[in-house]
């Protein structure tokens, strides 16, 4: 009997639109002739609890509780039972007349995010319209519900991740496997009946999870676990960003009670190997990047040379049989380009595979998604923009490359252009010279509305230590020509960088000030340094004069590793501070103010021009 799969994103990833990695795969299969199904019971299982069967459900579980969390919730429950399909119902379609009718001062409840609200929204509103403000407040009262849940009925209750922080540089398997030994949740539970429909509707011999991310995780083990007791003849695998990053250096015999197979690394030959190996066609020894258990080891199997199948090779994705009704547009901030990872339906697609410059030190460039770098033809691109366009009736897409090349997005551009196909795209890149004016207007003609891509720590020493291959004039002149081709520009931020200074935090900070003050960038974002252990650092910490401190590999996840710094600043006195500035500097509020203004404690005098970004366009 031939293997038939089944392959599932588990709670919770994006609720706006599906995470594409069981897409890729299923596009693959099917090429391969291998009988494929898909499921996102991320955007399922949410649909299945915020309606109002379930919502009263999570009320009646609480109200025997001597001490309820977030009383103002509890005391207008019944508003939110009544309430919650109408919103749903809103997020998904978008009706005018809906909107209306939540934006009246009586109809929705209110508690603690609406009551951080300001009077008067039009400073982040202005003319953007009716449809906008009310899907701000159905989003607040979707949040409200969440953090009650979270609160009172689920600890581990998130929209994007779950169970997160025991998952997060879970270097032993031993937290994990405590709370799978516990009673399930509501939420569990609905998760678990989600599943078993969808076993008895598809019948998989084979059923693959994809974990992206750590908050993934703890879904996918409780599925594995319910599959173990309740479908034992289904052999389980799991992959993803989470295992090719974390799982590496696995030994934990006990992960096994949960999962047969753990993948590394692109999935379609590992997958297809093992289908290969249950159908009986190869030996166990002959399967690829994969772990399992043999004599009650961990056993890495990998069978070299590997099976290559190249990025230009590859078909387009599948979006079939996915529920696209079911996805929601949130709108939690207001900064417009915030608002591309969690408002509006994007296709998401990869240019090329890896990253062309694989250099940066903090980066994982010795791990396959990062250093093996693949090309394909822009011809073959728009074919699968096409097909994807196609299955999903969407014509967004958000290209999720590391850093897409250049001369392959002029490429992309031209032929888009060419061939008359209309999309409006957005996409992650190197801030190089390669970007002039000239091509930000023909990537902007092309469908363009935004770029993001990683400025990191404002500092010409630390960008060259970094090895970012760029300095600070240079992403002053290519993020404003991005702008003056009307081109959102997102730049990602690092602070606490091995032997960052009080000084250089300061300075970076001030050239992010003339940034958003010259134009250049619209949105940011701050993050502290993390050393993992496959990035150049991490490896070699000594070079960066950083001494590692920890965790202890005991058996299961290592990838964030701590550090001490002697060189260094005290990089955690500046978190608060660098996020009131720049939260400030986003609604475009501050930007003339001394960066005194949003620390509490004395700071180190800017020692950069006050026209260094301005002389950097002049030149």
């Amino acid at each position: 009997m031939s293997t038939k799969v089944l392959l599932v994103t588990p709670p919770f990833t994006q609720l706006n639109t599906p995470y594409p990695a069981t897409c890729y795969l299923k596009g693959f299969l099917n090429a391969k002739g291998v009988e494929t199904d898909q499921c996102d019971l991320s955007v399922e299982l949410f649909n299945v609890l915020f309606t109002k069967k379930n919502i009263k459900r999570i009320f009646n579980e609480v109200k025997n509780q001597k001490d309820i969390q977030l009383p103002l919730i509890w005391e207008q429950r019944e508003d939110y039972i009544n309430k919650v399909d109408t919103v749903i119902g809103f997020l998904k379609k978008h009706e005018t007349t809906t909107a209306y009718q939540i934006l009246h001062d009586s109809y929705l409840p209110k508690s603690h995010r609406f009551e951080k609200l300001e009077d008067d929204l039009s400073w982040a509103f202005g003319n953007l319209g009716i449809l906008d403000k009310a899907k701000h407040y159905a989003t607040l009262f979707v949040e409200e519900l969440g953090d009650f849940i979270k609160a009172n009925v689920d600890e581990f209750f998130s929209f994007t991740r779950y169970a997160e922080r025991i998952a997060s540089s879970a270097s032993s398997f031993n937290e994990l496997n405590e709370y799978l030994s516990y009673e399930t949740t509501l939420i569990e539970e609905e998760l678990l009946k989600l599943l078993a429909q969808k076993i008895e509707h598809y019948s998989p011999n084979l059923v693959c999870f994809t974990i992206p991310f750590p908050g993934n995780l703890f879904s996918a083990l409780r599925c594995g676990q319910y599959l173990k007791e309740y479908y034992p003849s289904i052999k389980i695998a799991f992959g993803g960003g989470y295992c090719n990053t974390e799982l590496r250096s696995l030994t934990d015999v006990r992960v096994f009670n949960f999962v047969d197979y753990i993948t590394l690394d692109d999935g379609e030959a590992p997958l297809l190997k093992l289908i290969e190996h249950l159908d009986g066609k190869i030996p166990e020894k002959e399967l690829e990047r994969t772990f399992l258990i043999r004599n009650n080891k961990v056993v890495y199997q990998n069978k070299t040379p590997n099976t290559i199948f190249h990025h230009k090779n590859l078909p387009a994705p599948s979006y079939n049989g996915l529920k696209h009704d079911l996805y929601l547009s949130f709108l939690d901030v207001m900064n417009p380009m915030h608002r591309l990872w969690s408002d509006g339906r994007w296709n998401k697609l990869t240019i090329s595979h890896g990253c062309y410059w694989k250099q940066c030190s903090f980066c994982d460039v010795t791990l396959d998604y990062i250093g093996n770098y693949e090309n394909t033809t822009a011809e073959d691109l728009v074919n699968k923009i096409e097909s994807i366009i196609s299955e999903t009736g969407t014509s967004g897409f958000h290209f999720v490359d590391e850093a897409a090349p250049p001369k392959m997005l002029r490429a992309l551009a031209n032929k888009l252009i060419e061939r008359k196909v209309y999309i409006t795209w957005w996409t992650n890149i190197r801030f190089e010279k390669t970007f002039t004016s000239e091509l930000c207007e023909l990537l902007a003609k092309s469908g363009c509305i935004a770029v993001t891509g990683g400025l990191e720590v404002a500092s010409d020493r630390l960008l060259e230590k970094m090895k970012k291959g760029v300095d600070i004039g240079q992403v002053a002149r290519v993020t404003s020509a991005f702008a003056d081709a009307n081109i959102m520009v997102h730049a990602y931020l690092m602070y606490g960088f091995p032997t960052e200074t009080d000084q250089e935090t300061i300075d970076s900070l001030e050239v992010v000030r003339q940034l958003f003050g010259n134009g250049c960038i619209h949105s940011a974002f701050w993050h502290q340094f993390t050393t993992t252990a496959h990035s150049p650092i991490g490896k070699n910490p000594e070079e960066f004069e950083i001494k590692i401190t920890g965790p202890k590999f005991e058996g299961f996840a290592e990838n964030d590793l701590t550090h001490e710094d002697p060189k260094g600043a005290c990089h955690t006195d500046y978190t608060a501070g660098l996020n009131l500035a720049l939260n400030n500097y986003l609604n475009g509020l501050g930007l003339e103010d001394e960066l005194q203004e949003w620390f509490e404690f004395q700071i180190d005098s800017v020692s950069l021009p006050e026209d260094l970004i301005s002389s950097a366009l002049e030149n």
